[in-house]
């Protein structure tokens, strides 16, 4: 079995591809694994777990409202009754 060299976390994408396994392997490892396209910066790999930790919200929405500083202004929201402009069909 050939030694696995070091490899610094950006990969050209053919690379990426021909070694999909590896560098799933070091994004579930914690480590961003960053691909390239056409020599620029296309995509970031990183773990179902990072992801999950960046994007999930860190309250809910009501918790969100609930300590607006906006909570207690009386908004109207009344949609008008405009029915639009007619339109020879």
């Amino acid at each position: 079995m050939a030694a696995k060299r070091a490899h610094s976390g950006e990969w050209q994408l053919q690379e990426a591809k021909a070694r999909l396994s590896e560098v799933v392997e070091r994004a579930l490892q914690g480590k961003p694994q960053r691909i390239t396209r056409r020599g620029r910066e296309a995509v970031v790999v990183i773990s179902a777990k990072a992801f999950d930790a960046k994007t999930k919200p860190k309250e809910s929405i009501v918790e969100f409202f609930a300590r607006s500083p906006y909570r207690d202004v009386d908004l109207s929201v009344d949609r008008a009754r405009d029915t639009g402009r007619a339109v020879d069909l």
